[in-house]
């Protein structure tokens, strides 16, 4: 199964990384190396998450930090749209999450 990375999602996760840079040095590579982990074990695991609700989009809870990914299962291929900190409201998350759906 092939996992795709999308301009979207690249840019939730770089927005992680500075947030969490922000808190400790080196704590910015932990979360891109934990959240990479969780990314690659979608290909094992891609499909079996629930649908958000109100989205097209499978999530995926994080285990290490308090977020989750949102993807497209598509054939053979896992469409990562974004990286999302639970923390957030959650209607403002529905929001993001279907606009990003619309570029489909």
């Amino acid at each position: 199964m092939n996992i795709k990375v999308l301009r979207s999602a690249r840019r939730t996760i770089a927005d992680g990384i500075r947030f969490y840079e922000r808190q400790e040095t080196g704590l910015g590579a932990y979360f891109l190396s934990s959240i990479m982990s969780e990314l690659l074990s979608l290909k094992i695991y891609g499909g079996t998450h629930q649908i958000y609700e109100g989205t097209p989009f499978h999530r995926m809870v994080c285990k290490r930090f308090p977020y989750s990914v949102y993807y497209l299962k598509e054939d053979d291929e896992i469409q990562i749209y974004a990286v999302l900190d639970d923390r957030r409201d959650p209607e403002r998350l529905t929001i993001i999450l279907r606009n990003l759906g619309l570029d489909r």
